[in-house]
Formats: structure tokens, sequence, C-alpha cells
């Protein structure tokens, strides 16, 4: 065959390939990031006119807003409760079980699980709502009467607990799909081979399955961790915030001083100090737990 017919072509520059995702992150992520940015400095308010450009927005932050260390407080909690609790915790907890029975039940419970995360927010919202109803009506309610207990009243008396456990089990779901993976991706011979030489379960869970999901976990962490923080829709569903502020978190303070109270340009200063706060963690987080690992291969140890 001729040599002539053999040219290569040159390949296309990787950056034609590359526009239509660099143009659609600079209109719905760079876009909105810089738009914030600039309204953070004006005094933007409810009718939606700039006047002039101020720093005031970030004084009143770091001075004159009294709400804010209680704000930051209820993230803290509310954010490491759900995070080790429920969407590590209890995650990896039901990635394990569901991969210790059949494998057509296991995948009936991960199913069921997975519908409230399929349901729209506002059921879930309303399910949560009627549980914590303190009504006869409601199904808490119900099941203390038959103990002869009184009534509680969640939304009220206990928010923040309640708030914790809906994000937390609507969130446990992440967690459980992910790690289910890396647990069905450890050889069965692993585990075969440290039964034969005299392991426990606990051995054979401490040394084999813990080494191949402790990477996984890690991405978790940061993953949901970040979703918590910028995340409120369950909260604002089922409990509002309240009683007051007693279950409002950083990200649900920001919408409701904005689009609440009308305050645009304070609402996109919080947001600039909720953006620095991610970076830090995620920053810290990186340091901490060497990501670079996370995405290697798992070691797996068997004694």
């Amino acid at each position: 065959m001729p040599h002539s017919n053999l040219r290569a072509r040159r390949p296309a520059r990787p950056l034609l390939y590359l526009l239509p995702a660099i143009g659609l992150l600079t209109i719905f992520f760079l876009g909105p990031i810089i738009v914030n940015g600039v309204i953070a400095f004006t005094d933007m308010g409810e009718n939606l006119r700039v006047g002039k450009f101020t720093l005031l927005n970030f004084e009143r932050i770091l001075q004159r807003d009294a709400r804010i260390p209680g704000v930051l407080l209820t993230t803290l909690i509310y954010v490491s409760a759900t995070l080790f609790f429920f969407n590590v915790g209890l995650g990896a907890l039901l990635a394990m079980a569901t991969t210790a029975i059949p494998p057509r039940l296991g995948g009936f419970f991960r199913g069921l699980w997975l519908l409230p995360r399929m349901s729209p927010a506002v059921l879930y919202g309303i399910l949560w709502i009627w549980i914590a109803d303190p009504t006869p009506s409601g199904l808490l309610a119900q099941v203390t009467s038959v103990f002869g207990l009184p009534a509680l009243n969640l939304r009220n008396d206990y928010p923040l607990f309640l708030i914790i456990l809906a994000n937390g089990i609507v969130g446990a779901s992440f967690a459980m799909v992910i790690l289910t993976s890396a647990v069905r991706s450890i050889p069965a011979h692993l585990s075969n081979a440290a039964r034969v030489d005299g392991a426990s379960e606990w051995g054979v869970l401490r040394h084999v399955v813990a080494p191949a999901l402790s990477q996984p976990i890690r991405f978790i962490t940061i993953y949901q961790a970040l979703s918590l923080m910028t995340t409120y829709e369950y909260i604002l569903l089922i409990t509002g915030g309240g009683p007051v502020y007693d279950s409002t978190p950083y990200a649900l303070y920001i919408y409701r001083r904005a689009f609440e109270n009308g305050a645009y340009a304070y609402g996109a200063a919080l947001a600039l100090g909720l953006m620095v706060i991610g970076v830090v963690f995620t920053l810290v987080q990186w340091r901490i737990t060497d990501m670079r690992s996370t995405f290697a291969a798992p070691r797996i140890e068997v004694l």
C-alpha cells in the first residue's frame, strides 16, 4: 500500500472537546459566583436596586450579627452528627449488613432504603411532619400512647434532633450504595483464606473489609459534609428552621436573611462566607486524609 495513503491525521485539539463543558461551567457555576461576589459588596435590598458599593455587610457579619455564633454552632452539631452517625456510620452498617444476607434480599432492602432519595423532597418532608405530629394522628404519638407515655413534640422541643434524624435517614443511602460496591469488589478468596487461617468474623471485618472501605469513606466524608453545609430543603420543609432559629444551619440562615428579610446583599456576603468555610474544610480534610491515596487501589490485609 502506498505510503501516501497512510498519512496520519493530526488529532483535533483537546480544547475543542472541552469547550461545551467550559461553557456550561462558566454560565452555571462561575457566573453565579461572580454575580454573588459583586452583590455582596453592595447595599442591594428588597427593591433589587444598588445604591453604592460598601463593606458594611462584612462588618455586620463579624461584629453586629449576634445570631451568627449560634447558627455556626447549630451547623457544627447538625453536620457532625448527621455525617458520622448516619451518612457514614449507618451507611457503612447498611452496606455490610445487606451484603451479608442473600443477594436478592439485600438488593430489595437497598431499594426500599433508596425510596426516600428518589421521592420528591416535599413528600419526604410531609412524611416526617406526620411522624413528629404530637396530636393523636401522628405516628410517634400513636406509638407512645401504646406504652402510656406522653406525646413528644419533636418539632418544637427537639428540632435539631429531628432534622438530624430526617437528613441522616435519607443521606445514609449514598454511602450504602458506594460502600456496597466496595464490599462486593473484595475478592472472595481473601475472606476465605482469612477464615482458613483461623480469623474470626471480627478479624475478617477488621483486616479484610475495613481496609477496602477506608478510602471510599474518605470521599464520602468530604462529599457529604459539603452537601450538608450547603443544602437545607428538608430542614425548611420540616421545621422551617425554628422554633425561632433553633434548627437553622448556616445555609438556611442565608436563605432567611436574603429572601425572607429582603437583605439580598447581606445574604450574598453570608454566601461568600459559606464558600470560604467549604474551601477551608476541603483543604484541611484533603491535607489530613491525603486524597491522593483515596483514589488508589485499596490495601487489604489478610492475617
